[in-house]
């Protein structure tokens, strides 16, 4: 399949400007959901004229789930998440996601890479050269983490599922503005070069340490 048939829309949605990725083939027109932050309407509307498949959850965050009932009662398709988040989506997922699992999307596959590290059962969807990495990685740094522990769990996972992947791959994160691992991969392996600050952990960057 070429780039060119697959096409994917981001919608940043209130209350809390988290982006939802609305992923589609061209030639078949069927299509997935990634993330249902809120504004459900405007969700629905822009699948107008495609043939939802899937809502796959990248974690269960609130911020990320405000939507998620609204969605899978109007849509009834099945909701995708990792088994170590599942307990905390608003309602019982249809499908558990697992590490190197594929998706159909008319043409197109789907690929599942979990990174445990802002929630246990984080993932990051790869579909072409473009990652939907939920809030394992944005701009500048990896997510949110509540623990250092966390955080080396998170950092285990970008450098065994992420930064394997080719430069060229653009970074779609949960929110805001997207990046390339290209651009990521030197101030991560700056960062990863130094020892980490004794109890780091939160909102770290690359220039953290």
């Amino acid at each position: 399949m070429t780039e060119a048939a697959f096409s994917f829309t981001r919608l940043q949605l209130s209350p809390y400007n988290t982006n939802s990725y609305l992923l589609m083939c061209q030639e078949t027109r069927e299509s997935l959901v990634i993330d249902a932050p809120g504004e459900a309407e405007k969700i629905l509307r822009h699948l107008e004229g495609t043939k939802p498949k899937y809502i796959l959850m990248t974690h269960s965050h609130h911020d990320h789930v405000l939507a998620l009932n609204f969605l899978k009662r109007r849509l009834g398709v099945p909701v995708a998440c990792h088994p170590d988040d599942a307990g905390e989506l608003p309602l019982e997922p249809d499908v558990e996601l697992h590490d190197s699992q594929l998706f159909t999307l008319g043409h197109m596959k789907v690929r599942v890479l979990h990174t445990p590290g802002h929630t246990r059962g984080s993932c990051c969807f790869l579909a072409e050269n473009h990652l939907f990495s939920g809030d394992t990685l944005f701009p500048g740094g990896p997510g949110w983490t509540a623990s250092p522990e966390d955080l080396r769990v998170l950092l285990d996972s970008l450098a065994r599922k992420v930064f394997v992947l080719p430069d060229d791959t653009e970074v779609h994160p949960g929110h805001g503005e997207g990046t390339t691992l290209g651009y990521e991969r030197g101030r991560y392996s700056a960062f990863a070069s130094k020892p980490l600050f004794h109890g780091l952990c939160g909102n770290v960057t690359w220039d953290s340490v």
